[in-house]
């Protein structure tokens, strides 16, 4: 059985392909597209998935897509009705539904001459949220925990896990949300991008709880683990806000009120300096999301008394929360797969059919390695294309015969103070570089983050870089010990090995750290083993091979940057282009 699943017309576009509830590709169109966050319907992830599975849309049995336009039905006739909210709001949704409802049409566009046999299943967007986190999770029984912006007039959900099945036990509706009071604060403190929260949380170590109660008064919580909107400080459920996706890049138009300048005072502009009030109210911020997302998780471990949670949704990515579960609340182990944002909803609508067809395999998704991987031939063509480029007075091209070799030329230019391009095998599933479209360098180094800014990623100085390190270390070196393959939890670093690696703690001593094991990457693993044998650190300094673009892809696109940084070594497979 061939089930293909979708996320479009949304932020994060991408697709899936299940054989037989085996995951065998999983990919964000941005990759293919080079434009973040690309949004509209992912044709070329499409076209990857179905290579990578050796099928031809003709064979594919069902079509999954994360969005049900009679979800919630009741809900949203009623707030329509009581609520009269600006008509170009409500012809904006109807127009958005209409385009999911087209998807066998565009498929049979996009693949002319070829008869289209597949079912569509329209998933409900939570419901799509909660099997990608249960159904890919290694528990066989979890609370479950969906929390975003919106889908389907819902912006969040939850229910208990068992076996295949999840039952829903509850949601929060439009226009609560905790993904929208995240967003709009995000706007208010200068960072108007789609996709800057992440942006907040770094800032956030820096401040102090100074706007508690004044966050308190924009969300408050209710019985039963719920919580609401003061709606007094937002537009969105009355306004029609912009949400576009010009050549494929989502935007998102101004969400809070002009009360809410009332509050909280003078908005940043994105130009303006960050001062001691903004990182106060980034700490604010991130601590009433805690407080909120929390109360939720108590209400449902009071209910469910398992110690098990499996989290899913654009809020699922906050990783300082999400490694701060075990300390705060009764749950003892949490499951975040790779892409738990909006792509992964793909993953999430192709896995809730597979259990609703009646089929109970299972399979953890232990790693994020679904993406595309290129040859040893691919890297020579790349080479040969750029031969002139690569003069031997500026440039050495070398390949390393063997892993033991190419991980002793690696660590040996790290220790250097080397920034390394690493591009191996399959590339990573979901936002975060994992090992194998990595930029590396040693985490020991005290102006590490000052080098590695300077040469490619100019990004904010309050902006941490994060460690990869082996699992077998974990507890020596934080004070947490679980596994974090997706980089989806911060951990507080011991406080006796904190100035031993200066270049990934944070200001508050914390590091989003991810866990390698030898079984899902051993090349990786090799590569941090032997810089540990060298220098006593288990850990690489590990951030997205990118210069302000999607992660890259391919080997051409690892070529250009690191001919236009000043990347210092190039690793295509076995080959190392090193800057002389």
């Amino acid at each position: 059985m061939i089930i293909l699943g979708i996320n479009a017309f949304h932020g994060d576009s991408s697709a899936v392909i299940l054989r037989d509830g085996q995951l065998i590709a999983a990919v964000e169109e941005e990759r293919f597209r080079r434009l973040k966050h690309w949004a509209g319907f992912p044709v070329e992830s499409i076209r990857y998935c179905l290579q990578a599975a050796s099928v031809t849309i003709a064979d594919v049995d069902h079509v999954a897509i994360n969005q049900d336009t009679g979800a919630n039905l009741s809900k949203k006739i009623s707030y329509t009705l009581a609520h009269r909210p600006d008509f170009r709001l409500v012809m904006d949704r109807i127009r958005n539904k209409r385009k999911r409802r087209g998807t066998l049409e565009l498929l049979e566009a996009e693949f002319p001459g070829q008869t289209i046999k597949a079912k569509l299943h329209s998933v409900e967007h939570h419901v799509a949220h909660l099997s990608s986190a249960f159904h890919c999770s290694p528990f066989d029984k979890a609370s479950v925990v969906s929390v975003d912006g919106f889908g389907d007039f819902a912006s969040a959900a939850w229910g208990r896990g068992q076996g295949s099945e999840i039952e829903v036990e509850g949601r929060v509706y439009f226009p609560h949300s905790l993904g929208v009071f995240y967003q709009a604060l995000t706007q208010f403190l200068g960072f108007p991008n789609y996709g800057d929260e992440y942006k907040v949380m770094g800032l956030a170590s820096y401040g102090q709880p100074v706007y508690l109660e004044k966050m308190r008064e924009i969300v408050q919580l209710q019985m039963g683990g719920t919580f609401t909107l003061n709606l007094g400080y937002f537009i969105h459920h009355k306004e029609k806000i912009d949400y576009t996706w010009e050549g494929g890049h989502p935007s998102v138009g101004t969400m809070y009120s002009d009360k809410l300048c009332e509050l909280l005072g003078t908005v940043r502009r994105p130009d303006e300096p960050i001062e001691q009030k903004h990182m106060d109210m980034a700490h604010s911020i991130q601590a009433m999301y805690q407080e909120a997302f929390f109360h939720l998780l108590d209400s449902l471990y009071q209910r469910h008394h398992l110690d098990t949670v499996a989290i899913a949704g654009g809020c699922g990515m906050n990783s300082v929360a999400n490694g701060r579960i075990r300390t705060f609340t009764r749950f003892k182990k949490t499951y975040v797969q790779a892409a738990a944002g909006d792509a992964g909803g793909a993953l999430g609508a192709a896995y809730s059919v597979w259990h609703e067809l009646g089929n109970t395999t299972r399979v953890p998704m232990t790693h994020a390695l679904h993406g595309p991987e290129y040859s040893d031939d691919d890297h020579q063509e790349v080479l040969k294309e750029h031969d002139e480029q690569l003069d031997p007075g500026s440039f050495s091209v070398t390949r390393a015969e063997n892993d033991e070799e190419l991980c002793d030329v690696v660590t040996r230019a790290i220790t250097a103070g080397g920034v390394i391009g690493w591009f191996q095998g399959r590339m990573e599933w979901g936002p975060r570089a994992l090992g194998n479209r990595s930029i590396l360098c040693d985490p020991g180094r005290l102006d590490m983050k000052d080098i590695l800014n300077s040469k490619i990623k100019r990004r904010e100085s309050f902006r941490p870089f994060a460690p990869s390190v082996l699992r077998e270390y974990v507890s020596e070196w934080f004070e947490e010990d679980d596994d974090v393959p997706f980089m989806m939890k911060v951990f507080f670093i011991r406080k006796e090995q904190r100035e031993k690696i200066p270049s990934v703690c944070h200001v508050d001593g914390t590091g989003r750290l991810q866990t390698i094991h030898k079984e899902t990457n051993p090349l990786y693993w090799q590569l941090i083993n032997t810089f540990r044998l060298r220098t006593g650190i288990p850990m690489l300094l590990n951030t997205s091979f990118n210069e302000n673009e999607p992660i890259v892809c391919t080997p051409k696109e690892a070529m250009a940057c690191f001919l236009r940084t000043n990347m210092d070594l190039l690793v295509l497979g076995h080959w190392v282009v090193k800057r002389l």
